[in-house]
């Protein structure tokens, strides 16, 4: 069987990620699939460091800016949105380049992923607001008394994590260990993996993340933000959508608001991308591994 190749660009934020997708797209004639949880929402390009229209000019950009705010990209969701994309472009004979810095994404594209089923908006709210009145540790106590198999993977602080588990047992009333023991639906047989990791090293990278905003904030991302506060208050957006705790959004509020000065906010978000930064790459040092279906692994600065 002849395999399909995908090129998987994977890293941290502010990384390089998306300049070195665009230089490989156009070298050899491929098209980039994106597999950022942020950048695919339709708002806060800039805050969410969408590539450029520029940049979207030079090669093909697929799922970038395609999904409203209110709606929940799951991995689930994300990789039944890619998949077709990646077998239209293969057909095409066209090089399909996934980039992005969301490794659950990635990890459910070459591995599969458990048949979980959705979750209702009314039940995610509900877990949401339930965790937010009660906090973390009397939530997880009592996530354990439903799904005590999955609360003790969890540290009482994983929120998300906490969440997630909480809204499938209601949702469904079984466990989310249930569900992850039940056959992964795998990617095509005859699909392997290019994989490059843009790892600059700790100083490089942080350097990266700070002139990053500086940058955001040059283009115009603070005045994006409120454009997009404007919308949540006529209603138009959601006051819990996903892009509401976007890094660096809570700061630039507070500077709009003269709560804090705009040189606390720009620390502020820059602390936030560095943190943010440093716990994407922990994860890829420790996710991305070899495994049968993919060809190679390269790590590049």
């Amino acid at each position: 069987m002849s395999k399909k190749n995908i090129h998987i660009i994977a890293g941290p934020t502010a990384s390089g990620k998306s300049a070195l997708a665009v230089r490989r797209a156009l070298e050899r004639g491929g098209a980039i699939v994106n597999c950022d949880s942020r950048q695919i929402y339709s708002e806060l390009p800039i805050l969410c460091a969408q590539p450029t229209k520029d940049e979207q000019k030079l090669v093909p950009h697929h799922l970038y800016g395609t999904m409203h705010p209110d709606d929940n990209c799951s991995a689930g969701t994300w990789r039944e949105m890619a998949i077709p994309v990646i077998e239209e472009l293969l057909e095409k004979k066209i090089i399909p380049i996934v980039t992005g810095g969301n490794g659950l994404y990635i990890k459910t594209l070459i591995e599969g992923i458990s048949p979980i089923p959705d979750v209702p908006d009314d039940i995610r709210k509900m877990a949401v607001d339930y965790q937010a009145r009660i906090g973390n540790p009397a939530f997880h106590a009592e996530l354990a008394k439903r799904d005590p198999e999955t609360a003790s993977q969890y540290h009482p602080m994983h929120t998300a994590r906490l969440i997630h588990a909480w809204e499938i047992f209601e949702a469904t009333g079984k466990p989310l260990a249930y569900w992850q023991k039940q056959p992964k639906a795998a990617p095509p047989e005859d699909w392997q993996f290019d994989i490059t990791l843009v790892m600059p090293e700790r100083e490089t990278l942080y350097k990266r993340c700070n002139d990053r905003f500086e940058r955001m904030l040059e283009d115009g991302a603070a005045e994006e933000l409120e454009e997009f506060d404007k919308k949540v208050e006529r209603g138009e957006i959601s006051k819990d959508s996903v892009l509401i705790k976007t890094v660096g959004a809570n700061g630039l509020r507070a500077w709009r608001d003269g709560r804090i000065s705009r040189e606390d906010a720009v620390n502020l978000a820059q602390t936030e991308t560095r943190q943010y930064a440093k716990r994407q790459t922990t994860w890829f040092n420790n996710q991305v591994k070899p495994q049968k279906n993919i060809a190679k692994i390269e790590t590049v600065a």
